[in-house]
């Protein structure tokens, strides 16, 4: 049965319905005891993400359904190979949450090309505690940077959860020389060119377009700096493969690589590369892969197909979502983005077609 089909299915059976929701105290209390930022090991990983699946296979309205019109049987999902995933779309449609707790923040998407993608946030502080604890994991403590940001489409609407991260990072590093440079970039090289080696580390992080205005007309000679784009061109330059756009911006920055971070929307959470295209997950996320012609199966690492992710950062809204992204998952679990379904609609978070 196609994805396609049950989604469109769903829609139609919701139109008129009343939408449930619970509230799992027994849940809850296991989440204090076992949170998902002290996963240690790939056992801890797969026991967590099942009591989630089950919860969300409960709680969360659309996502029921969704598993009903599978017919898949929640009780027999005894790996996390076996887990349905939810697609994207349905973010566009609906409410997707997994308790009946007053939203906290609405994140949206930047549309492009289409209709807004809504992430119902009922608890803020999960979504600041798994970028605050990613970043940690692949960069350490935040107050050992400078942060500058060029992040120009995103500032110029509301909603952004990406600003939302960046903008927390900010304030974070305690640091005065750290900020937002929408329009005032000559302030932004002054900072670059000022920047001391024995002073904070400095991350300059950007829309590929926005890093690529930066450097049109000058060269920085920043070796220990970190230059991280958030992907995207949004419609401002033409889109160039992944392996030239690092080209043009490591020797425009002076740097060996370009770092890039994977996030979007619908999660929670952020992956990280620190060069080559290749993401890393934080601890509580892990990607895989299914077959672009049978949704409900998984391919073998090294293999093409559309990304799956699971978030357990997402325990109030759904952990298990199936992207329109293409992906390789390799066998120490680390990945990379190798395009997009050509009927998907471009979003903004590493649009890098190879």
């Amino acid at each position: 049965m196609g994805i396609n089909f049950v989604f469109n299915k769903i829609q139609k059976s919701l139109n008129g319905c009343v939408k449930l929701h619970y509230f799992c105290t027994d849940f809850d209390e296991f989440m204090l005891k076992n949170g998902i930022f002290t996963i240690t090991s790939d056992e801890e990983f797969e026991e967590l993400t099942l009591k989630i699946f089950r919860f969300q296979a409960k709680n969360c309205n659309i996502y029921s359904q969704f598993i009903t019109h599978l017919k898949i049987d929640v009780e027999e999902i005894n790996s996390i190979t076996k887990i349905p995933f939810l697609p994207i779309q349905f973010f566009k449609s609906n409410k997707i949450t997994s308790n009946n707790v007053a939203t906290e923040q609405v994140f949206l998407s930047s549309g492009t090309g289409g209709i807004q993608s809504q992430h119902f946030v009922t608890d803020i502080s999960i979504y600041e505690n798994s970028y605050l604890k990613s970043f940690e994991q692949f960069y350490g403590s935040i107050e050992d940077y400078t942060v500058l940001a060029l992040l120009p489409s995103y500032l110029e609407r509301n909603g952004s959860s990406l600003i939302y991260m960046v903008d927390d990072l900010i304030k974070k590093s305690k640091n005065p020389k750290s900020g937002f440079f929408l329009k005032n970039t000559s302030k932004m090289v002054q900072i670059i060119h000022n920047h001391l080696k024995k002073d904070k580390k400095l991350l300059i992080l950007g829309v590929s377009y926005a890093l690529l205005d930066l450097v049109e007309n000058q060269k920085f000679d920043l070796k220990d700096a970190i230059i991280m784009e958030t992907g995207g061109m949004k419609g401002r330059r033409k889109e160039l493969v992944r392996d030239e756009l690092h080209t043009i911006l490591s020797e425009s920055f002076g740097v060996d690589k370009i770092h890039s971070e994977y996030g979007m929307t619908e999660l929670l959470s952020q992956a990280y590369s620190q060069g080559d295209g290749i993401f890393s997950t934080p601890h509580w996320m892990k990607i895989l892969v299914r077959d672009t012609e049978d949704a409900l199966t998984l391919l073998p690492f090294g293999n093409t197909g559309g990304v799956n992710v699971i978030d357990l950062a997402n325990i109030n809204s759904c952990s298990f979502i199936a992207t329109q992204d293409l992906g390789k998952v390799y066998v120490n679990g680390t990945f990379e983005i190798v395009g997009r379904f050509d009927n998907s609609d471009i979003r903004g978070c590493n649009l890098m077609v190879l």
